[in-house]
C-alpha cells in the first residue's frame, strides 16, 4: 500500500509563486510593449532605417567608369563602346507566397524554367529573398508586372552594357566572372579593370553603422566611381577596316584575320581588328573561347617574306649591300643539309637586292643576312621589337618567339632572313614597318588616348619613342625600294590611284598540326606598309589566315590594304602626290 504525502503550502512558498508569475507577466508586457513601439510606434522610423541601410549600400558601390572612342569626321562627339545600364531581375518573397504552385506555374512559361524547379525556391516559408532570374527582357518584365503576383517583384540591377555589339570587341573585351567575383576580362576592361572598376566603400563600424547610419565621418567612406577611357580608335577609321576584313575573310573561306591601322609619327592606333570576333553582351554563347583573345597582339605567327624588309634594312644600315649590290640568283640555295626555294624556281643570274624585294627571293634575303651574320641579325630583329612585348595596353599580348636566332647553325640565320623559323605579332610588324616610315625611329603603339577621372585629374597618353633602329637615310632607301615593290613587284594591288605606297607582301607557311614540318595546303597571306611616302601618314598590317581560295598575300591580304589605304587618304582628306591619270 502506497501512502501519499500531503505538502502544506506555507505563506513562504506562495510568495515565491507569485513573484515567479509576476516576473514572467512582468517580461510578457515588457515584450509586447516592445513590440507595439517597433511596429506601430516607431515603425516609420525604422522603415526609414532599413532603406536608409539600402540606399547606404548602393553607396558603398562604385559605379563602373565607360569606354569611348572619337570620330575624325565628327569631332567632339563620344562614341560609347562599353556602359551601363539597369536591367530587371526577378525577385520572390517566398514568405508571403500563398500559393507557390500556382504562382510557379504562372512564372515558368515567361521565364523559360521548368515549374517544380521554381517551386522550389518559392516553398520556402522563412525565406524573405530569393533571386528567380537574372536581367530578363523588357517583355518579360512587362508581361510579369501585369500579372501582380503576390511576393513576386522586379528589381533593378545595373550591368555591363556594349552599345554596338561586336564592334571594336577584341580591343573593349567585357565584364564577367573570374570565381565569384565580376572584373574586366580581356581587352581594355581586363588591362585597365583597376581604374574602369573604381573604389568600393567601406564602413569602419558595421555596428554602430547599423544603428545610427551616418552619412559621413569616420564611420562611413563613400565608394569611388570608376574613370572614363577615351581610346585612340577612330569610329569610322574602325567600322571601315573591320568590316573590309570580315568581308576578306568571308570571300576567301579564311578561318581567320587581323589587322592594324597606325599614325606613323605618334603609335596612335587608329583601327584594330580581328577576326572571328564576338558579342561582349553574349560572351558566355562564344563557342571557342580562343575568340577571346585579340589576334593583334596574341595571334603570333611566321610572317614569311614581310621579314625582308627588316632583313635588307639591317645589311644597308652596317653598309654591307645597298639596293645595287648583285648576287648570282640560282633559284635556290644549300644551308647545310637543306635547300631552300624560291617561290619562283628560275634561275634569274646576277641580280639586284631592289629585284630581291620585288619578286621576293628567299635566296636573296639570304645573301643579305649572311653579309652581316647571326649576331647582327639577332640584334636588328630585337632593336624593331620582335621577341618582346609591345606594351600596348590590350591583355593577352605575347612576344613572340625569336630563340632560333639564339641556336647555333647557318640554317636558323638563313630562314629567319626570309620569315620563317621565328614568330612575331601583327601589331609588332605593323610597329616595325611604322619605323621604317619613320626616318627609322621605332614608336611605342598605344591604345588609351586619356584616362578621365571622376575629380577632374585627366591623364592624356603621350606619343614615345622606343629607339632609333635605322639610320634615316637607310630607312629612306628602303622605302624607295619597298614602293618598287608595290610599282612592279608583288604587291601592286596594295598601290592606290594617287600616291606612292611602300610595302611587302609575306606568304607564310602554317606549321603541320601532326608530325613535324609545314602543311603543304595552308599558308598565311600578308601585307604591311604605309602611305602616302613622301610624308607618311599611316602604316597597316592585315593578314589572311588560311584563305581556301588563293595562295599567295598578293591576291589575299594585299588587295585588303590596298582598298583600306585608299579609304585611310580621302577620309583625312590627304592630297594626291601623283597624277591620277
Amino acid at each position: 500500500m502506497v501512502h501519499r504525502v500531503r505538502r502544506r503550502t506555507t505563506p513562504h512558498s506562495r510568495d515565491r509563486l507569485w513573484f515567479i508569475q509576476a516576473v514572467v507577466v512582468g517580461f510578457a508586457v515588457i515584450i509586447g510593449i516592445r513590440l507595439f513601439t517597433l511596429q506601430v510606434i516607431r515603425h516609420s522610423a525604422y522603415a526609414a532605417i532599413a532603406d536608409n541601410q539600402y540606399n547606404l549600400a548602393a553607396k558603398l558601390q562604385p559605379t563602373r567608369g565607360d569606354i569611348y572612342v572619337m570620330d575624325h569626321a565628327n569631332p567632339g562627339i563620344k562614341y560609347p563602346l562599353a556602359t551601363n545600364r539597369n536591367e530587371p531581375n526577378v525577385i520572390a518573397v517566398p514568405s508571403s507566397i500563398t500559393d507557390p504552385a500556382a504562382t510557379a506555374i504562372a512564372l515558368a512559361a515567361i521565364l523559360g524554367q521548368a515549374p517544380n524547379d521554381l517551386q522550389v525556391k518559392l516553398a520556402k516559408p522563412n525565406d524573405s529573398y530569393e533571386v528567380l532570374q537574372r536581367r530578363i527582357s523588357a517583355d518579360q518584365a512587362y508581361t510579369i508586372s501585369g500579372l501582380k503576383l503576390k511576393g513576386i517583384h522586379l528589381e533593378d540591377e545595373s550591368w555591363r552594357y556594349y552599345p554596338e555589339s561586336t564592334f571594336a570587341s577584341h580591343v573593349v573585351g567585357f565584364v564577367g566572372y573570374s570565381g565569384d567575383v565580376r572584373k574586366g576580362l580581356y581587352g581594355i576592361e581586363g588591362a585597365l579593370d583597376s581604374a574602369l572598376a573604381g573604389k568600393t566603400g567601406s564602413i569602419s563600424d558595421a555596428t554602430a553603422a547599423a544603428e545610427f547610419l551616418p552619412v559621413s565621418g569616420p564611420l562611413f567612406t563613400a565608394a569611388t566611381n570608376g574613370a572614363n577611357v577615351v581610346l585612340t580608335l577612330d569610329h569610322t577609321v574602325q567600322f571601315q577596316a573591320c568590316q573590309q576584313l570580315q568581308d576578306a575573310v568571308s570571300k576567301h573561306g579564311a578561318v581567320g584575320g587581323a589587322l592594324v591601322i597606325m599614325e606613323v609619327k605618334t603609335g596612335r592606333l587608329l583601327a584594330v581588328c580581328g577576326q572571328p570576333d564576338f558579342d561582349p553582351n553574349n560572351y558566355a554563347t562564344t563557342a571557342d573561347m580562343s575568340a577571346f583573345n585579340d589576334p593583334v597582339v596574341f595571334g603570333a605567327y611566321e610572317p614569311g617574306s614581310v621579314f625582308k624588309a627588316f632583313t635588307m634594312g639591317a645589311a644597308m644600315d652596317l653598309n654591307k649591300v645597298t639596293p645595287q649590290t648583285t648576287y648570282n640568283n640560282t633559284g635556290s640555295v644549300k644551308i647545310g643539309s637543306f635547300t631552300i626555294k624560291n617561290s619562283d624556281p628560275k634561275a634569274t643570274g646576277m641580280t639586284t637586292m631592289t629585284k630581291v624585294l620585288e619578286q621576293s627571293y628567299n635566296t636573296g634575303a639570304i645573301f643579305a643576312a649572311q653579309q652581316i651574320g647571326l649576331a647582327a641579325f639577332d640584334r636588328y630583329v630585337k632593336n624593331f621589337g620582335f621577341g618582346q612585348k609591345s606594351g600596348v595596353e590590350l591583355t593577352g599580348e605575347v612576344g613572340g618567339n625569336i630563340s632560333s636566332l639564339t641556336k647555333p647553325g647557318d640554317i636558323y640565320l638563313a630562314t629567319g632572313a626570309f620569315g620563317q623559323g621565328l614568330t612575331v605579332t601583327p601589331i609588332q610588324l605593323a610597329a616595325a614597318f611604322g619605323a621604317i616610315a619613320n626616318g627609322g625611329k621605332l614608336m611605342k603603339p598605344y591604345l588609351v588616348d586619356e584616362v578621365d577621372y571622376p575629380n577632374g585629374k585627366v591623364v592624356k597618353t603621350q606619343p614615345q619613342e622606343v629607339r632609333q633602329v635605322l639610320r634615316s637615310d637607310t630607312a629612306a632607301t628602303l622605302t624607295a625600294m619597298l614602293v618598287d615593290v608595290v610599282e612592279n613587284g608583288h604587291g601592286k594591288r596594295a598601290g592606290v590611284k594617287g600616291y606612292y605606297v611602300a610595302g611587302k607582301t609575306g606568304t607564310a607557311q602554317v606549321r603541320a598540326t601532326t608530325g613535324g614540318g609545314y602543311d603543304p595546303h595552308k599558308t598565311i597571306g600578308s601585307f604591311a606598309g604605309f602611305a602616302p611616302v613622301e610624308d607618311p601618314r599611316f602604316v597597316m598590317l592585315a593578314r589572311i589566315d588560311e584563305p581556301k581560295d588563293v595562295q599567295f598575300a598578293e591576291s589575299s591580304a594585299a588587295p585588303l590594304f590596298g582598298t583600306l589605304m585608299d579609304f585611310l587618304l580621302k577620309y583625312y582628306d590627304v592630297a594626291p602626290t601623283r597624277p591620277t591619270q
